[in-house]
């Protein structure tokens, strides 16, 4: 029997990555000791308030079909946030509710994209980019960082990339996996390619909240990029509800009626207990994104400051979210060789992250997902593994 082409446009290098974290699974439910540290759902629960309203949803009845675009109220105050934070004059009418900000990301991509265009994403870039962008037919035009730079972008090289065939920017800030904070000139020039070359920009910004030393710019909010950018948003990551699946797109009215009805054809509507929690968490986001962002900090702190001088390794410490990128080169192995040698000699699974693209081959992404008594164990694991290998060459 034959499959569309489309089953071949979703498969490659970065589908696959996760093979080390499904064999850290398996050997965690054998009971084996294993800290796994390579996805990035975090250890703990999401809090309380949230659970207790979708607990009173579901005993109240709340099981039927659901608007599609979302609930107006959930919609209003997903608005009132992003105006919030970027001074951007939103409403209900702006905002599609999805599963989750990867469902944003693959909507996203359908309803701006097809084949024959090309869409510009700066990598190393989140796994799934690649596979969504290629679902609309559309051409990935990858543009390399410097990992020199701390993994910042290449603002000539990204311009460089510009071609007629161009129709989108995507990119993620702050980044998975780099955490690294796109700063204002940045986002400047990448505004003024846009509004020259008439493209559109999808801002994928799932870790915003959990920004640490540098100011968190979202695009939208400058001159002439309102119109022309998609942002995208979820409660994963700052609220601790990965499983929820609750993320979100805002961009012009137009664009989030062609999301709606996409969603008829994919979601036709997120469950009603689920909104009434989202409702709550962004109710309560100010207490709750505090106290994750203090959490993600100190383990970020704990994590470099127990690696940061392992000969053999070179650490780059974060800007923001949960993750730290290491450089392994100096042990002399290639990363995909120290993520498998690593797990089987003491069981810790790391994600090689030249998956997220060839400009981080010889990285790994570690992150900070379990409790920090797990991590101070995971970071002498680590460390005792690097010490193993002999000749090192220098960090």
């Amino acid at each position: 029997m034959k499959f569309s082409k489309l089953v071949e446009r979703l498969h490659g290098k970065r589908t696959s990555a996760w093979d080390i974290h499904y064999a850290a699974q398996r050997a965690a439910a054998a009971g084996e000791p294993v800290i796994i540290l390579s996805v990035g759902d975090p250890d703990f629960a999401t809090p309380g308030v949230i659970v207790e309203r979708a607990v009173d949803a579901l005993r109240g009845g709340d099981t039927h079909y659901s608007e599609v675009r979302g609930r107006a109220e959930l919609r209003a105050a997903i608005a009132r946030e992003h105006a919030r934070a970027t001074g951007q004059a939103v409403g209900a009418e702006h905002v599609v509710v999805t599963a989750g900000a990867q469902n944003a990301l693959f909507a996203m991509s359908l309803c701006l994209c097809e084949a024959g265009d090309e869409v510009i994403v700066p990598e190393p870039m989140y796994l799934t980019y690649e596979a969504s962008v290629r679902a609309s037919g559309a051409t990935l035009v990858p543009v390399p960082v410097d990992a020199s730079r701390g993994f910042h972008l290449d603002c000539d090289a990204l311009e460089a990339a510009v071609t007629p065939r161009t129709k989108a920017i995507f990119f993620a800030t702050p980044c998975n996996p780099t955490g690294v904070v796109m700063p204002r000139d940045d986002l400047m020039r990448i505004a003024r390619l846009a509004c020259e070359h008439d493209l559109w920009v999808v801002s994928d910004e799932v870790y915003a909240e959990l920004t640490f030393e540098r100011e968190m710019v979202s695009i939208a909010s400058l001159p002439g990029m309102a119109e022309r950018t998609v942002t995208i948003g979820s409660l994963s990551k700052s609220h601790a509800m990965p499983g929820w699946r609750v993320g979100w797109a805002i961009g012009p009215v137009e664009l989030a009626e062609h999301a709606e009805r996409l969603a008829l054809c994919m979601l036709y509507g997120q469950p009603g207990f689920i909104q009434q929690a989202a409702l709550v968490a962004l109710d309560n986001r100010a207490a709750i994104v505090a106290d994750m962002r203090e959490l993600y900090r100190r383990r970020r702190d704990l994590v470099y400051g127990r690696l940061a001088n392992t000969p053999g390794l070179r650490c780059l410490l974060p800007e923001a979210g949960m993750f730290m990128m290491i450089d392994v080169r100096g042990t002399g192995l290639d990363a995909h060789e120290f993520t498998w040698q690593l797990f089987r000699a003491q069981k810790v699974s790391l994600l090689d992250a030249s998956a997220f693209g060839e400009t981080a081959s010889g990285f790994v992404r570690f992150g900070f997902v379990v409790d920090e008594t797990k991590l101070a164990d995971a970071c002498d694991r680590i460390k005792t593994f690097v010490a193993s290998l002999g000749g090192l060459q220098a960090a």
